[in-house]
């Protein structure tokens, strides 16, 4: 999949007036392992996320495990967006009821 770019117009009662958004899909298969989020548009017409790693990418069709453990299989046909992201940062630590001030 080549580096794209496309214009969408958004708008509704929480966004007064119209603004334009560039997505570019800046991922390709030398990604494969790192985090990636992806948008990819749904028969319907609307768009959805999909965050985790870039498992594989291979026959049109990209591998991303969520951190839940689920592999979602996303066509690169209704990709319309796409970036490397950073590592998911560790939980943070609770304090113990003893280490409070």
């Amino acid at each position: 999949m080549a580096v794209t770019a496309q214009s969408i117009r958004h708008g509704g009662p929480h966004m007064p007036g119209r603004f334009a958004a560039r997505l570019v899909v800046s991922i390709s298969s030398a990604d494969v392992g790192q985090r990636v989020s992806l948008r990819r548009r749904l028969p319907t017409g609307e768009y959805s996320d999909v965050v985790g790693v870039l498992e594989s990418w291979a026959d049109g069709t990209l591998q991303v495990r969520r951190r839940d453990g689920e592999l979602v299989e996303v066509p690169e046909g209704i990709v319309v967006a796409g970036k490397v992201v950073p590592r998911q940062p560790p939980p943070r630590r609770r304090p113990r009821a003893d280490e409070s001030g």
